[in-house]
């Protein structure tokens, strides 16, 4: 047998696999429950990732300052653009939420922190 045949079988073999394993877990019950999934990943994820860019930045400036001037000038680029990026992570952690209420009609800020109807 063809090696690429067999590779080709194997491939086949496995995503025919991932298709039957894939089940979802835990699925919303609604458009209110997904949003608020939503709104609750956006929470968790964005701000990590916002307080670990600014803490690099400020690393990646320091460790700067103490080189080259090449070396410097990169890492003052690289820095600022960290603070840039976790500057348009707030503006996304901030207007999240209102974008979510006004395109959908759902209050996700107000309805997420109480228990939903059943």
């Amino acid at each position: 047998m063809d090696v690429s045949r067999m590779a080709k079988g194997i491939m086949l073999l496995a995503l025919l696999a991932g298709v039957g394993f894939a089940q979802p877990t835990g699925a919303a019950t609604s458009i209110q429950q997904a949003l608020c999934d939503l709104k609750a990943d956006v929470d968790m994820i964005l701000g990590a990732v916002i307080f670990v860019l600014i803490v690099l930045a400020a690393v990646v400036y320091a460790a700067g300052q103490v080189m080259g001037a090449e070396t410097r000038a990169r890492a003052s680029v690289w820095a600022t653009s960290m603070i840039v990026g976790a500057i348009i992570g707030i503006i996304i952690y901030v207007l999240v939420p209102p974008i979510l209420d006004a395109m959908t009609g759902i209050d996700v800020q107000g309805t997420c922190g109480s228990p939903l109807p059943p």
